[in-house]
């Protein structure tokens, strides 16, 4: 079985939506398309650059993948080559065909699917943006591990990545580097359930049993 990633820009309160520049995604009335584009330097150059020496096949969303398909195969920038020849994975409820080099379309019961191709031998499936998709796959445990890019700005509103999908869990962090303009690259991978604990008193003091008491009432 083959591993699923999700590489994801995000800000740091968690948006993802239209790093890139304002037309990727303004749905929703969001006005900050493009917050990741000057924060790239020499070290986020040369991971994303190792990354995509890595064999792979996308797995994209249908916004996603119509942003790729309108830039990919008109650009000569770093990666073009690779993303170009790369096969590809849609998922659409509304595309009825997808002309991208080397793309397949993905309808139907799509989580089945998914598990299929997981399932199947070959190269990391790796997810590029693609918010909505990307919450089917947190809610069916379908990731196998999350390379994160962390931007240091706050946004406040937009799509989110861990949005309503999330299944609580918890993460190991395989690795970390930071970019000299305060980008985090921080990679993980799902290690189970999440274990809690406590701090409290093994003898609670009156006060604490009072507040607690108190947040009874409240509801």
């Amino acid at each position: 079985m083959r591993k699923l990633i999700v590489n994801t820009f995000a800000t740091l309160d968690g948006v993802m939506q239209a790093p890139g520049g304002p037309p990727e995604d303004p749905s929703g009335g969001f006005s900050y398309g493009g917050w990741s584009v000057n924060y790239w330097d020499d070290t986020m150059n040369e991971l994303m650059g190792e990354s995509m020496a890595q064999p792979s096949e996308l797995l994209l969303g249908r916004k996603t993948y119509e942003i790729f398909a309108t830039h990919w195969p008109y650009s000569a920038e770093p990666g073009a080559d690779q993303l170009n020849s790369a096969k590809k994975y849609v998922v659409s409820r509304t595309l009825d065909k997808v002309d991208w080099n080397n793309s397949t379309l993905i309808k139907g019961d799509v989580v089945q699917e998914i598990r299929k191709l997981k399932a199947q031998d070959g190269p990391e499936l790796l997810v590029h943006g693609s918010s909505n998709l990307i919450q089917t796959l947190l809610k069916h445990n379908l990731i196998d591990e999350y390379r994160l890019w962390i931007f240091p700005l706050v946004i406040g509103n937009g799509k989110r990545l861990f949005d309503q999908g999330t299944v609580p869990a918890n993460l190991k962090l395989k690795s970390c580097k930071t970019s000299g303009s305060g980008v985090i690259m921080a990679f993980y991978e799902p290690a189970g359930e999440i274990k809690i604990g406590t701090f409290e008193l093994a003898n609670p003091s009156a006060a604490e049993l009072e507040r607690r008491k108190r947040l009874e009432q409240e509801g």
